[in-house]
């Protein structure tokens, strides 16, 4: 009988250690298959952009392919909840931008929690953002611009990439600024918006440099002005709307990482070291530089950090949106 009780025992010891051996196996494992990136947003836009470089960057830190697929519409919740539904395992994580903050002032039936729901990895960068338009606009200057826009009101019409899309809260920004109302046309992502204000489809738009800077550079929009209080470096000759006369505005975007609620501690451990290390690629700084914008520093690119800047965001847009009475649909 105790040969038995010590054969059992050794059976059951030796069954715990390849189990645990087995765990440890898979946690190290991660990740062995390639990763979904979701942009909530239609490709060819700015968050587009920032998702295809940390796609790129972070594939190869962590040797496993990120696969970037866009789900736009809704302003972003679209995407964001089938992020929150995905499996916690890594394999779903997603880039996103100011608009999570708002999607709580804007949609009333909401199907996650913007902060709950989610494990927040860190932020990637603050972009800046340019007024603009298409080059038959008769406006040369941003005086004139805006003039124009005073005197013509809900004639003018504005793209934006959903309702609570930074494009959208700049252009909120920009009416109560200038106490105008002005026609929206929404689109699922300033991507395709990008191709209309081209094409001379709408007159205006205010969005973010890595979608504009380009565009401007080859004329094939009109830059008037930056959102920053302080001129962008890659776009020099724009002056800033504080300068201009709406003394103290200031839009811009920033752009983070999310992943669904509940990642093994390992499994997040990697996707911030693998996201700290895209923010220190030289090919991700250039690219950055020459879209307008650059990598937040490192101790902003954490899941704490990512997490209280959120929190922060949400109460500062809560009362604007609730005066602007925007609603998402």
């Amino acid at each position: 009988m105790q040969t038995r009780r010590r054969l059992l025992k050794r059976l059951q010891a030796t069954v715990l250690m390849l189990a645990c051996s087995s765990a440890a196996a898979l946690a190290q494992a991660y990740p062995s298959r390639p990763i979904s990136l979701i942009v909530p947003a239609a490709a060819g836009g700015p968050t587009d952009t920032v998702g295809r470089l940390m796609a790129d960057s972070m594939g190869r830190t962590l040797g496993q392919q990120v696969v970037v697929e866009n789900i736009g519409g809704a302003g972003g919740t679209i995407g964001m909840a089938r992020v929150a539904k995905a499996a916690p395992d890594g394999y779903t994580i997603a880039v996103w931008h100011i608009a999570h903050s708002t999607a709580p002032s804007l949609y009333d039936n909401l199907k996650y929690n913007v902060v709950d729901d989610f494990d927040t990895i860190g932020r990637i960068t603050d972009v800046p953002m340019t007024l603009v338009s298409k080059t038959s606009l008769e406006t040369k200057t941003v005086a004139e611009f805006l003039a124009w826009m005073k005197a013509k009101g809900t004639a003018v019409t504005y793209g934006h990439a959903g309702i609570g899309s930074a494009s959208h809260l700049c252009a909120l920004l920009l009416m109560s600024a200038t106490g105008t109302q002005i026609t929206p046309l929404a689109y699922r992502g300033t991507g395709p918006a990008m191709n209309d204000l081209v094409g001379g489809q709408f007159d205006m738009m205010c969005d973010q440099t890595t979608n504009t800077t380009n565009q401007i550079k080859e004329g094939k929009i009109r830059g008037y002005a930056a959102t920053t209080l302080k001129r962008l470096a890659v776009l020099p000759d724009l002056p800033t709307l504080d300068e201009s006369g709406l003394k103290g505005f200031e839009a811009s975007a920033w752009h983070a990482i999310w992943a669904p609620k509940g990642l093994p501690a390992d499994v997040k451990a990697k996707l911030v070291a693998a996201l700290q290390a895209a923010l220190k690629d030289e090919t991700v700084i250039k690219r950055f530089a020459d879209l307008g914008t650059e990598p937040v520093p490192l101790d902003k690119a954490t899941p704490e950090a990512l997490k209280a800047h959120l929190v922060a965001e949400v109460a500062k847009w809560a009362p604007v949106i609730k005066a602007s009475g925007a609603k998402g649909n």
